[in-house]
């Protein structure tokens, strides 16, 4: 792979040009990399590859190794890993609520404390998501709630 930068001052928007023979996987996890940086995602469903706005997409689970994205009306396949997905995410207001989970915070609809410190939190689509006791504590702080 070659890369080349070329900057110039009088350039006021950025573009990003890549040429190939083929799209592989490899170009694939590029275009999805850059797509994140403007707050979309490029995520599967069956064999078709769409373009989903963060702002949609409630939580993140990874089962099998596989990492699917929910949203209120769907459910798509990433090709990222969960935890490049929640560096790339948290600025946007997700956060960790287990091994296997990242939601966003926007979403919550209520809380409950659990047994052993957990917390079992309800989002806006009725899907119940449980926050272990080693993120609980980051959760309540950046809900502000004790």
């Amino acid at each position: 792979m070659k890369i080349s930068i070329n900057v110039e001052e009088e350039i006021k928007d950025i573009e990003v040009v890549i040429s190939c023979s083929r799209l592989t996987p490899e170009i694939e996890k590029v275009l999805a990399t850059l797509r994140m940086m403007e707050r979309q995602l490029l995520v599967k469903k069956g064999e078709e590859t769409y373009i989903l706005d963060v702002s949609k997409v409630i939580y993140l689970e990874s089962v099998d190794r596989r990492t699917f994205v929910y949203t209120r009306e769907n459910v798509y396949e990433s090709g990222f890993k969960l935890y490049e997905l929640e560096q790339q995410l948290e600025e946007c207001g997700f956060f960790r609520a287990s091994k296997s989970c990242v939601a966003a915070l926007r979403y919550i609809r209520s809380l409950k404390t659990d047994v052993n410190r957990k917390i079992k939190v309800t989002m806006e689509n009725g899907e119940q998501i449980m926050v272990s006791r080693q993120y609980a504590e980051e959760l309540r702080k950046k809900l502000g709630v004790k």
